[in-house]
């Protein structure tokens, strides 16, 4: 099984008071697919996974798990800086997921590759049958390795090594890696900014925070990108740019992008510190600067 097309992470709804918001998980669900959403990434960076607690984890991914079909893939994020929290995370969502992932710890940082490799290797043979992900983000887990010498590694210590969330702006080491043992792993890139970037290198799975607010957009890209018509992909792939670069400007992509769902329809609530909740006022006069600029036009439908 290779997960493919767009995969949007997926971010944590919460209710006024900061509990968990379980009942819109449903309606989230539906919202992504209606806009050819072909699965989601839980827990992960976008949905602040650092700021919850164990068991708010584990009850969101009980209620992803359930909107899990052929067509829609479920990939819940289970790292820690806890080895043996990671491992009860992963135990816990076995029968509730199609694949898994963890990045590397981000406090106490791993020394070398191999060392890289032993974690996840303890964190994957607790869901032996599951496809296992490594999530690349050097720039929040500070593990920067080359991913081509990671794969060499992990090929032969973990058995259900599937592939890689890819999220850094190295579109050498991505091409590196799809081309590995001729595109023995699923690669998922995972720099929206930059989407436009991988389809030459034969990207076909995606996994980003703005696939929630901007799967319309991206298709059209595609769309573009398949037809030759490179100077309107361009144009297309920099109002994705304008998006993020917009909404990190006023005080972070996270908080921002999650206040901004609430535009689309999909209200997940407040953030949880350090990230921002936008008051109405500041989306309404968001919104007006993504209508001038023609982002709108571009957005997911309720």
């Amino acid at each position: 099984m290779k997960i493919k097309n767009l995969i949007a992470a997926t971010y944590t709804p919460l209710l006024a008071d900061g509990s968990l918001n379980l009942d819109i998980v449903n309606v989230y669900s539906s919202f992504l697919q209606k806009n050819m959403i072909n699965g989601v990434f839980v827990n992960g960076s976008t949905g602040d996974f650092s700021s919850l607690t164990v068991e708010e984890r584990k009850l969101i991914i009980d209620e992803w798990g359930k909107q899990r079909s052929d067509d829609f893939f479920v990939i819940n994020h289970v790292g820690h800086t806890s080895l043996e929290v990671a491992k009860d995370l992963t135990r816990h969502c076995v029968d509730k997921v199609d694949a898994i992932a963890t990045l590397a710890p981000y406090y106490f940082n791993v020394p070398n590759l191999q060392s890289l490799v032993d974690y996840c290797s303890e964190i994957a043979a607790c869901a032996p049958n599951l496809p296992f992900y490594y999530y690349h983000i050097p720039v929040l887990s500070g593990a920067d390795f080359a991913m081509v010498d990671f794969l060499k590694l992990a090929e032969d210590q973990i058995p259900n090594m599937a592939g890689i969330k890819f999220t850094k702006n190295d579109i050498i080491d991505f091409r590196y890696c799809k081309n590995y043992k001729d595109n023995k792993f699923n690669m998922l890139y995972g720099v929206d900014e930059m989407f436009l970037s991988s389809l030459p290198y034969e990207a076909t799975g995606w996994v980003g925070s703005t696939y929630n607010h901007l799967a319309p957009l991206y298709y059209k890209i595609i769309e573009a990108f398949e037809n030759g018509d490179y100077k309107l992909a361009s144009k297309l792939q920099t109002k994705s740019m304008q998006f993020v670069d917009e909404l990190n400007g006023r005080g972070g992509f996270n908080g921002a992008g999650k206040s901004f769902m609430k535009v689309l329809g999909i209200d997940c609530g407040p953030s949880r510190y350090p990230h921002k909740t936008f008051s109405d006022a500041e989306l309404d006069e968001v919104k007006a600067i993504f209508e001038d600029i023609d982002i709108m036009n571009y957005t997911s439908k309720i």
